[in-house]
């Protein structure tokens, strides 16, 4: 377990293996990949070549950071696979990938995605809530795209579900330089 930033050496992203219909989402990839890169970090993400997830890591592999993917048994075959990484990890289930990339990471940034995506960033938080990790754990909001979940979850409080205190475990990013800074702190 990370309790200080001190030790960060990598970042795992959560992000979609689609590009979105925005420029935006996937120019907000490559430069999560790149800050990485430029901060000295490592990545770990989900293995696959395609989408946001293929955007971060060939960014972060261009400015020279290690890129580890983890990739599910069930998706191998796909040919999604990324092929020029620095290690590809292939797991047999989708629990034992979000296990390992909990393993390798100090610290979770999540950009634009759908049910996978959500997936990991409840676990991930719901983890911290939990104290089974104290990693910071950072939304990237690209051009808004999760100020729906924002609201859901600032309604979660006001209905009682969720102790304010448990809110502010997800912190929010307006951009991928200012999530990087957030989790080198």
């Amino acid at each position: 377990m990370t309790s200080s930033n001190d030790s960060l050496r990598r970042v795992a992203v959560y992000c979609g293996s689609a590009s979105g219909n925005d420029p935006a989402f996937l120019a907000e990839a490559v430069a999560l990949g790149t800050a990485i890169a430029a901060a000295g970090l490592g990545l770990v993400y989900g293995g696959a070549s395609v989408g946001l997830m293929g955007a971060v890591a060939d960014a972060a592999l261009a400015g020279g950071a290690e890129v580890i993917g983890v990739l599910p048994e069930v998706l191998s075959g796909s040919e999604i696979a990324h092929t020029g990484l620095t290690r590809l990890e292939v797991v047999p289930t989708m629990h034992a990938r979000k296990a390992r990339m909990v393993k390798l990471a100090d610290a979770f940034l999540i950009l634009p995605g759908g049910y996978g995506t959500l997936d990991e960033l409840m676990e991930i938080v719901t983890w911290k809530q939990l104290r089974l990790h104290a990693k910071p754990c950072v939304l990237i909001n690209t051009v808004g795209y999760w100020d729906g979940l924002l609201s859901f979850l600032d309604s979660t409080v006001a209905a009682g579900f969720l102790k304010p205190e448990n809110r502010k475990l997800l912190r929010v990013a307006e951009c991928a330089l200012e999530a990087v800074t957030m989790v080198e702190r």
